[in-house]
């Protein structure tokens, strides 16, 4: 705290913050039946922040000695005099999350422990297995941050990770699958899917898709599982409404706070207080509460996400979304955990209203531009719908529109919630996030595949 007040007190600006990092990340990887990495990395260090007639300077370093931070306060440091002295006041946490099981707590040797026994259940499958990979990673990271306005935060967080990514390959087809899981939480990350369960469902995804016809493209009625996970959400609308994209007029909803951009079956919200998810945070990285964010309700765009600076912009209040990768890096708007509210149809009925289409089980990786919302993204595993039944599996599916158009013709909306987890990368900076979505059916969209 002392090197936090000593450097807020060599600064004067429009407003000062100060960010602590402290980070302990270990990683397992196996591959060919070996364990390829087995890495402990340490890292610490401060990134200091001033805003100045809504100008960001930034400087960071790992040197912490006097001299390192005196060196950092020259780098940075404007001549518009010394601030006077700072008292902090701690900030008392509004949401907290409990870890169970601290990953510290347990060697290597244990974690290894779960490694093999995923890929070794995998290899066990199928004779049409060609590579299995498995990936742990915990990471521990003790964050302290003051500012200008005299208030000081502390937070540990505490990610696990577990990834399994199978390929297989049959005539000269390959196909792979995989399955990832991760949170705000250590080693009960496995109380409710064990390695062996992740493991098959990855191995079995991609031997059903060896067996599957290649999708005939066209436009189509497309229902989305809320097993696919909520990379539509996430990239096609998500990225649009940080409001830092929509300030540089390189998102389609800016200026669209009060108009309808969505079907009335639709509110997408954003929660980085829920429960031990991958994207929640007691603190952003601003030392901002975390938050509920509400961003379209019943179709009308209401809000969009914000850090301390686009907020100072325009006069409005953050709402937590200030984030960043490491002390090396200034926070900018960013996701939490987004996800479109459930609706009242059951997934039955959804499928069931389908005559003929396409059934996305599992979404894949895509592409966005911002600025028009237009999207193509793959279908990772995908089934034909026949008569409002799940047929057969079908490969090489893109979905392909625009993200508001899409969200305009959502007639139909699935009581149930599902979550994917990922790492989203925005201005070279990775943060981890979880996105969500219920079942939903799009009554026609194009479908890319063979002619």
């Amino acid at each position: 705290m002392d090197i936090l007040i000593y450097i807020l007190n060599k600064l004067k600006a429009d407003y000062t913050d100060v960010f602590f990092e402290e980070k302990i990340t270990n990683q397992l990887q196996m591959e060919e039946n070996k364990i390829q990495r087995c890495s402990c990395l340490y890292d610490r260090g401060l990134g200091v922040r001033l805003i100045i007639d809504r100008i960001i300077l930034y400087a960071y370093t790992n040197d912490l000695s006097k001299k390192g931070i005196d060196e950092l306060v020259s780098t940075i440091k404007n001549y518009k005099g010394v601030r006077n002295s700072i008292n902090l006041k701690k900030v008392n946490p509004i949401n907290q999350f409990s870890i169970k099981s601290n990953p510290q707590n347990l060697p290597n040797s244990e974690k290894i422990k779960f490694v093999k026994r995923a890929n070794d259940i995998s290899w066990l499958q199928s004779k049409k297995i060609r590579q299995v990979k498995v990936f742990y990673s915990d990471i521990t990271q003790n964050i302290k941050i003051a500012n200008s306005e005299g208030y000081l935060t502390e937070e540990q967080r505490i990610y696990t990770l577990f990834l399994v990514h199978v390929t297989a390959s049959e005539n000269n087809i390959i196909q792979t699958g995989y399955e990832v899981v991760g949170g705000l939480k250590g080693m009960e990350l496995f109380e409710k899917n064990s390695p062996e369960e992740i493991a098959l469902i990855a191995t079995n995804r991609a031997i059903t898709m060896l067996k599957a016809r290649r999708v005939k493209g066209g436009r189509m009625p497309v229902v989305i599982s809320s097993e696919a996970g909520g990379t539509m959400i996430h990239e096609a609308v998500g990225h649009g409404l940080e409001a830092d994209l929509v300030q540089e007029g390189i998102s389609v909803y800016s200026e669209k706070i009060g108009e309808k951009v969505a079907s009335e079956l639709i509110t997408v919200i954003d929660d980085a207080t829920l429960s031990n998810m991958r994207g929640s945070y007691v603190f952003d990285d601003e030392g901002i509460p975390s938050q509920k964010t509400v961003l379209i309700e019943k179709g009308v765009l209401v809000n969009y996400l914000y850090d301390r600076y686009t907020s100072m912009k325009e006069g409005k209040t953050s709402t937590g979304n200030g984030r960043r990768q490491s002390y090396e890096h200034y926070p900018i708007p960013r996701m939490s955990n987004t996800y479109i509210a459930p609706g009242e149809h059951s997934p039955e009925a959804i499928i069931r209203s389908v005559d003929k289409g396409l059934f996305v089980k599992k979404m894949g990786g895509g592409q966005v531009n911002t600025v028009n919302g237009e999207f193509v993204f793959e279908v990772q595993e995908g089934y034909m719908i026949e008569k409002g039944s799940i047929g057969e599996p079908v490969r090489g599916a893109l979905l392909i529109g625009t993200g508001q158009k899409i969200l305009m013709s959502i007639d139909m909306v699935g009581n149930d919630l599902g979550f994917s987890i990922g790492t989203c990368g925005k201005n070279a900076q990775a943060v981890p996030v979880t996105d969500g979505m219920p079942t939903v059916r799009i009554p026609e969209i194009v479908v890319g595949g063979e002619a």
